[in-house]
């Protein structure tokens, strides 16, 4: 994501279910300019429905509405985020969970409206938490509404092989690393 988002005029996508990835291909083929696509390689659950679902670059959706705390995922860690999301419920802590996509045009309108109604903002991503999702909505965040800002991802050091479910785990990308990070952040 880091070179990825360097490069100018490029868009940046990192979907989060079968569903998604297949509307994505499509718009990237229908886009006229530089595309990149990035895919997880562990199974996820489709949580979108084909019939209805709307893809457009550049726009994320909330997939569970909450005023405590904003979780913004991509790729592989947004069913991560949405089972952090239900059991942060069950714990009394209201996470509002977006899935963003699309790092590069950031949907700064819905980044800025959570970041405004909740006050914190946790990011969620399978990449360094040096140059991707964190630092794009962290960047936005410090010019137009500062607020405070946690980053999920792989800290600055090598990753290595392995099954990919154990490797979320071992990098601290799995919900229960979010419901972590989420009731520290909000005292509870």
């Amino acid at each position: 994501f880091a070179l990825m988002r360097s490069i100018p005029g490029m868009v940046v996508m990192s979907p989060a279910d079968d569903v998604e990835a297949r509307a994505a291909v499509k718009a990237a083929y229908e886009y006229e300019g530089p595309v990149y696509l990035r895919f997880g390689r562990l199974a996820v659950p489709v949580f979108h429905d084909e019939a209805s679902f709307k893809f457009e670059i550049g726009k994320g959706e909330v997939l569970q509405d909450g005023g405590d705390v904003a979780i913004i995922a991509n790729g592989l860690l947004v069913n991560e985020a949405i089972e952090a999301g239900k059991a942060l419920a069950e714990a009394g802590i209201s996470a509002r969970v977006i899935n963003l996509c699309t790092i590069k045009p950031l949907d700064e309108e819905l980044v800025l409206k959570a970041a405004q109604e909740c006050g914190r903002v946790i990011t969620c991503e399978e990449h360094s938490v040096i140059g991707g999702l964190g630092e794009a909505v962290s960047s936005l965040l410090s010019e137009k509404c500062p607020t405070p800002v946690r980053r999920i991802g792989v800290n600055d050091e090598f990753g290595h092989s392995g099954p990919a479910a154990a490797l979320l785990k071992q990098f601290g990308l799995s919900a229960e690393h979010i419901v972590e990070v989420a009731r520290d952040f909000c005292g509870k």
